[in-house]
């Protein structure tokens, strides 16, 4: 175990976020808001901690996949807990679990909110909670490995255990610059958005913010009302982009080099549109009542279809009063979420591709045992090892939702409550259902289910095993032994 460079991992983090925590100071500067002397402290104990974990670099900059997932997991909660003290310190959320919850929700881009009222929050404290959104999108390790340098594979084992998706693979045969293509596609795409929504009339500052919220599928809307209160045309870029995020980002590289046939034959982006169609399709034909005009009908189905796919959360209306069979529609969906390589959540259409391509190849073999058949993807063949790993994954995220439902139905809600809270959170979705609908809110949850959802989105966002490494009692016993022999070292040199 690699602890020296773990705790490099951790301080190049909150010198990250020092950095990121100054964008928020500088909104409070222009709005002359007090909440950003609490950004700036926040940002000096940052940078302070940062320096002092990452002052040095260690000799030995190489670590494998158990390190990687120990400073994945720990440098998102460390980023949390250092992101969530402006809004305790400035008592725009005077809970720290609260604050904790909205930071997290924030950096994991689910987009869940414990508050009821947004719009009464200083322009600087929005402007964080969206930003967050924008940090966690592509994950600050991301781009941490964009600009240090690391030996070995280790910056491979970082990027797996960060990145969404059940695979990981380079764009180019250096895993730095694959990290810069992808943050300049994201940022390129961010800026695009922004483009489209002050056409539309929107403010800077809100346009701005709502596409930090899109980019990263996270879903902290700056009004009450989320999307609702602005103009179709703003509604319809909205949506269009989330579902542009919620592709594959392999995709964007083929088409920058042009390699169309390549980028539009992806069989998982195929599916993730069909996926998409398909649901709207259905929806529309169940909510249709000429209440509203079809196009109107047609842009709120489209935006909640494209909004809970994609994990993002934002929502135009509100989709619990939608008949049931709609609302079982976007449970799937939910369940179902983005491509792999994305910003979004969910199980990803990837594994679903390759749960129903095994499920048929059991099929086969009952009715014809000798036959061998090879399950493909981009007409490349699986190994046994990666169709496993994803039974594994959907065998673990079973047993995650069981216990976290478990935990939270304590408390005594509804059914209902209960089942779309874990959902959501650990898909990193934003709303639910019922009580944590889209009009509800977080806030009225215990504190232990507060936490347990809290693990939920971070197990979510770092596709569940780094953080249940850290529970692994065989971690920290390497880990104890690994430093009981360096201090033994270092005893002998004296």
């Amino acid at each position: 175990m690699n602890g020296a460079m773990v705790i490099y991992i951790l301080g190049s983090v909150l010198k990250v976020e020092a950095f990121f925590l100054l964008f928020p100071c500088l909104v409070a500067l222009v709005y002359g808001e007090a909440a950003g002397r609490w950004f700036v402290l926040t940002a000096v104990l940052s940078a302070a901690a940062g320096f002092l974990l990452a002052g040095k670099k260690p000799q030995n900059t190489v670590f494998y996949l158990k390190e990687g997932c120990v400073s994945t997991a720990l440098s998102w909660i460390v980023m949390s807990v250092v992101g969530c003290l402006p809004f305790y310190w400035s008592e725009a959320i005077p809970s720290f679990t609260d604050a904790l919850f909205e930071t997290i929700s924030g950096f994991t881009t689910t987009g869940a909110s414990i508050l009821s009222d947004v719009e009464c929050l200083p322009w600087s404290i929005l402007f964080w909670r969206s930003f967050s959104h924008w940090i966690g999108g592509m994950g600050v390790l991301v781009f941490l490995l964009a600009i240090i340098p690391l030996s070995g594979g280790s910056h491979m084992n970082l990027m797996r255990a960060e990145s969404p998706g059940p695979s990981v693979g380079k764009l180019v045969p250096k895993v730095r610059a694959t990290a810069r293509i992808l943050y300049m596609i994201y940022f390129g795409l961010t800026v695009v958005e922004l483009i489209f929504l002050l056409i539309g009339g929107m403010p800077f500052l809100e346009a701005l913010m709502i596409s930090f919220g899109t980019a990263g599928t996270g879903g902290f809307g700056v009004r009450n009302s989320s999307i609702g209160g602005y103009s179709p045309y703003i509604q319809w870029v909205v949506a269009v982009f989330m579902v542009l995020f919620g592709v594959n980002f392999n995709a964007y590289y083929f088409i920058l080099l042009k390699r169309f046939k390549q980028a539009f034959s992806m069989e998982e982006v195929k599916g993730y549109f069909l996926i998409i169609a398909a649901a709207s399709a259905v929806i529309f034909i169940n909510i249709y009542d000429r209440t509203m005009t079809a196009a109107d009908t047609l842009r709120h189905v489209v935006f909640q279809v494209s909004s809970l796919m994609t994990s993002t959360g934002f929502a135009t209306v509100d989709f619990d009063l939608w008949p049931s069979a709609a609302k079982v529609v976007l449970i799937i969906i939910m369940f179902i979420g983005a491509c792999a390589g994305s910003t979004g959540g969910g199980l990803k259409v990837s594994r679903v591709l390759i749960l129903g391509k095994s499920v048929r190849r059991e099929l086969n073999a009952y009715l014809h045992p000798k036959s061998v058949k090879t399950i493909k993807m981009e007409d490349k063949p699986l190994d046994q090892s990666a169709i496993s790993s994803v039974g594994v994954y959907f065998t673990t995220f079973i047993l995650i939702f069981g216990v976290s439902f478990f935990l939270i139905s304590l408390e005594g809600n509804d059914l209902e409550t209960n089942f779309t809270a874990v959902l959501t959170t650990l898909n990193n979705m934003g709303p639910g259902l019922a009580k944590v609908g889209p009009t509800q809110n977080f806030g009225g949850l215990s504190v232990l289910s507060k936490y347990v959802l809290m693990f939920d989105m971070l197990a979510g966002r770092l596709e569940l095993f780094p953080m249940l490494v850290l529970f692994h009692p065989l971690l920290w016993k390497e880990a104890w032994n690994s430093g009981k022999r360096r201090r033994a070292i270092q005893k002998n040199k004296r």
